[in-house]
């Protein structure tokens, strides 16, 4: 557990919370919770680019929030742009196991 650091955690956590609130409150319709949650992680690691780039940041413990929390809203219209698995079932192929030979 030493090996973890706690912002990390932290972090971890926010982009949960956060991911749940976007697509609880956010008015978009037809919405998937994965392309939300990537939108908002990607949003949290450009928050730790801020905090890298040295650029003015709020924190909680080890993580930052403030750009974190921005990025991740900005980036949410994006979230329909990210590719999903279809969902509809494929047509199984023709059944060749009792043609002749």
């Amino acid at each position: 557990m030493n090996l973890i650091p706690p912002g990390l955690i932290v972090a971890v956590l926010l982009v949960l919370i956060v991911s749940q609130l976007c697509y609880a409150f956010l008015p978009y319709r037809r919405r998937a919770y994965v392309p939300i949650l990537v939108m908002t992680a990607l949003g949290f690691a450009l928050g730790w680019l801020w905090d890298f780039l040295g650029l003015p940041s709020l924190r909680l413990g080890q993580a930052n929030v403030l750009p974190a929390l921005a990025f991740a809203l900005l980036l949410q219209p994006l979230a329909r742009f990210v590719p999903r698995p279809n969902r509809e079932p494929k047509e199984p192929g023709p059944d060749h196991s009792n043609a002749p030979t």
